[in-house]
């Protein structure tokens, strides 16, 4: 692979040829229309192929060409798609090379796609070069691999909380996405990664898209920060369980070299040494389940020791088996293909030598303690199942909103969290069903439209209480209130609602007027 070079007056007249072509999310899409998009999400690009055969060749079509369906075109095609730049200056940027005897061809050197986002500030959009992938190679990818967006990188990227800070540090920044996202709220960014090659595409990759303030260095895990600390912490760290066997591809982007779910544990652990007080984490993981543990009793364990703040979220578990062929499959083996069965066994062999029965994978949230030496004031280790609310690329809002609503819950004995005054979000809806004929009903629940889309069972003080919290009475009246409708003991009732009322506020169900 050539070497990539971030020089500012390629990245900024390239990206000139970009905006003039039209290389947008929208523009590639249009192209060639919304199935041959579907199926180039799932690796086919014939609809695509097809659909470029009846257009006039344009900028737009042959950089998308280039660029998305990975394959070559006519140099002359090149230098009409790219007359700022020029091709001469992108081959040696090592974005596109030269092919044919007598270089009547260029092909791309880099995947280099169009990416458009919404944040808090607003929608944006992006170019992102990495690493050409399996489509565009026609085999496997290398060990040093730089990946572009997948599934994982918007995961993390709605994960951010969307709050302005000094620094941020982006931990394994691979194309630097994160980092980019970071420093939309950031007045600085120290991006950190093992592999050279990484390093230099997310430099080019900040140049393209005219993003300062962030600093790039190399080095394994916290080493390049060594006794800095920060004020957010972002990272999809290499954390794939992988077999330390002969044969067995480690791939950087997403093998530690560590064995099983050390490198998570790893960095966790280190957490606590490099945010400031009150200082805040956000990162995606996975965790072993072994004969007798549970795998989120063992992410407990790593944070015994701590003050932080620690909220860890399950989204999947999968077994042995299934682990194995999903990271297999990503390597670019097929099932059927010659050292497929080999690299099942490794795992397989790896999983019982070790004792693990399964994988899970979601997400880690930590917030330091504001004043050093606190109490921890919230250890929550849940498994939300897959379905998310409206928006779940969006998910920084809602760490926000959870984090200050523990400062709150804290801050308040039953006494004082009776004077509050709460309403009820606005994305909550009640659910109920009846059985035919009967009047009352035998199923109450409470569904949260955004966030993580939760469900909560009611009763009926508890649907009545949210039915009347619009910030107008206290806790306490309300509650007083349903105990005289329902003839019921205030006291009683007032015991049984206030632990399920802060549950409403820490889910977000229920918000401080």
């Amino acid at each position: 692979m050539p070497t990539v070079v971030a020089d500012p007056a390629v990245t900024s007249a390239l990206a000139a040829d970009l905006t003039a072509a039209g290389y947008t999310v929208e523009g590639v899409d249009a192209l060639w229309g919304t199935e041959a998009a579907a199926a180039l999400h799932r690796g086919v690009r014939v609809a695509a192929l097809r659909a470029l055969a009846t257009r006039t060749t344009t900028p737009l079509s042959t950089v998308a060409t280039l660029f998305v369906l990975g394959l070559p075109v006519p140099s002359s095609d090149a230098a009409t798609a790219f007359p700022t730049v020029g091709v001469d200056a992108l081959v040696d940027a090592g974005v596109l090379r030269v092919e044919g005897t007598a270089g009547e061809q260029v092909a791309p050197a880099l995947d280099l796609r169009p990416y458009a986002f919404v944040d808090d500030l607003g929608a944006g959009s992006w170019w992102i070069a990495s690493d050409l992938g399996e489509l565009a190679l026609g085999h496997a990818i290398s060990e040093e691999h730089v990946l572009g967006i997948g599934g994982a990188t918007t995961t993390l990227s709605g994960l951010q909380v969307p709050v302005p800070v000094r620094r941020v540090l982006d931990l394994g920044t691979g194309c630097g996405i994160q980092a980019m996202h970071a420093r939309r709220f950031a007045d600085e960014v120290v991006a950190t990664d093992i592999s050279t090659r990484a390093l230099d595409i997310a430099r080019f990759n900040a140049q393209l898209n005219g993003i300062d303030g962030i600093e790039f260095r190399l080095g394994s895990l916290f080493e390049p920060v060594a006794g800095e600390r920060f004020d957010r912490i972002v990272s999809n760290p290499p954390f794939v369980i992988t077999p330390r066997r002969e044969g067995v591809p480690a791939y950087e982007y997403r093998d530690g070299g560590m064995v099983g779910d050390a490198l998570v544990e790893t960095v966790l652990r280190g957490l606590a040494d490099h945010l400031v007080p009150g200082g805040t984490a956000q990162l995606l993981g996975n965790w072993e389940y072994r004969w007798g543990s549970d795998g989120l009793d063992r992410v407990r364990s790593w944070f015994a020791d701590t003050d932080l703040d620690v909220w860890v979220v399950e989204r999947e578990r999968e077994d042995p088996p299934a682990y194995a062929e999903t990271w297999i499959r990503d390597g670019g083996t097929k099932p059927g293909t010659p050292g497929f069965d080999d690299l099942v066994d490794a795992w397989l062999d790896d999983f019982r030598d070790r004792h693990v029965t399964g994988v899970g994978f979601g997400y880690v949230v930590v917030r330091a303690a504001p004043v050093p030496g606190g109490a921890a004031a919230l250890r929550r280790f849940e498994r939300v199942p897959q379905t998310l609310g409206s928006n779940p690329a969006g998910l920084g809002a809602t760490v926000a909103r959870t984090l200050d609503a523990v400062s709150w819950l804290a801050g308040r004995d039953d006494r004082a969290l009776a004077a509050a005054h709460l309403r009820v979000a606005g994305d909550v809806t009640e659910e109920r069903h009846y059985w035919p004929g009967n009047d009352d009903p035998t199923v109450m629940t409470l569904v949260q439209g955004g966030g993580f889309g939760r469900r909560v069972d009611a009763d009926t003080a508890l649907a009545a209480f949210v039915g009347a919290a619009d910030g107008e009475l206290t806790v306490g009246q309300i509650v007083g209130a349903i105990a005289q409708l329902t003839e019921v003991d205030e006291a009683a009732l007032t015991a049984d609602l206030l632990p399920r009322l802060r549950d409403l506020v820490l889910d977000g169900l229920l918000l401080p007027a």
